[in-house]
């Protein structure tokens, strides 16, 4: 099985397709390495394209110990990037990878040729950070004494997967079936170190706005928690552009496959065409 190795020893899982520009694509916390299919099988038509599954999902390794912090999970992508020696890629990220994919933004522009930020910025409004954290810690408590399948019972029915069940029952079922298969440790883990320990995205407001990477921000409209985020991230990323999803929740990439794969091929086209610029300044009201 192929496995890259990070700084810190972990083994992380990847399989790649395809020739031409890469893309690598960072999944979210519900999900793994194969909920990316639907675009791994798009996108190899006409780029190499890796996908992977974070520290605490197997097949990647699950270490013990304090070990999950959000600087681990970006770091850990360039692993993978580095031991395919790949210098620069395409970063397409979904709520967890999607914060990650910022973060090789803010820290390692140098790698990233775009960023595709999908259900970004949950949990970062300021007024409820504190009851976010918190939760973050009974969540992975949950993980910890009920396990992952009884968790997945409790959490497929979030406001944001709405959108997906009603659509789609039968992709909502075989989502849910993965999850309750996860590392119960490791979900554990990494609810507590990355999605509890994570600064906020309106703390970065002065380092987002150097940040000129060209990126695609998506959100589905009925994903609440990510509504403000992805349009803060719009106003402040300086070649951001910002599509949103008509009745859609969080799961974009599967909820809405087709749609998903449409607006990241023609994003991805158009920076490999060199026309995803800067936003031009005569564009903002007052300006």
């Amino acid at each position: 099985m192929p496995h890259a190795t990070t700084r810190d020893g972990v083994r992380i899982y990847f399989e790649e397709a395809g020739q031409g520009t890469p893309i690598i694509f960072l999944h979210e916390f519900a999900a793994d390495y194969t909920n990316w299919e639907p675009q791994m099988r798009y996108f190899s038509r006409g780029h190499r394209c890796i996908t992977y599954s974070a520290r605490g999902y197997a097949p990647s390794d699950v270490p013990a110990g304090d070990v999950y912090s959000y600087t681990r999970f970006y770091t850990d992508a360039l692993a993978v990037l580095d031991h395919l020696r790949i210098e620069r890629a395409h970063l397409v990220g979904l709520s967890m990878g999607a914060y990650s994919s910022l973060q090789i933004g803010l820290n390692a522009p140098e790698r990233a040729l775009s960023m595709t930020l999908a259900g970004v910025g949950s949990g970062s409004e300021l007024q409820n950070l504190e009851a976010w954290r918190k939760q973050c810690h009974a969540n992975a408590e949950q993980f910890e004494t009920l396990g992952a399948a009884e968790v997945a019972k409790v959490t497929r029915e979030a406001p944001s997967r709405i959108p997906f069940l009603v659509k789609d029952p039968r992709g909502h079922a075989d989502f849910y079936a993965a999850l309750a298969r996860h590392d119960s440790k490791g979900s554990a883990n990494t609810m507590r170190g990355f999605q509890g320990g994570r600064p906020s995205i309106y703390t970065l407001t002065d380092a987002i706005r150097k940040v000129a990477t060209p990126a695609l921000i998506i959100c589905g409209d009925e994903d609440d928690p990510c509504v403000g985020a992805s349009l803060f991230l719009k106003k402040h990323l300086p070649a951001a552009g910002l599509a949103m999803f008509p009745k859609s929740g969080h799961v974009l990439n599967l909820e809405e496959p087709a749609l998903f794969n449409e607006s990241v091929e023609r994003f991805v086209t158009l920076v490999e065409a060199g026309r995803w610029p800067v936003r031009d300044p005569r564009s903002l009201a007052g300006g």
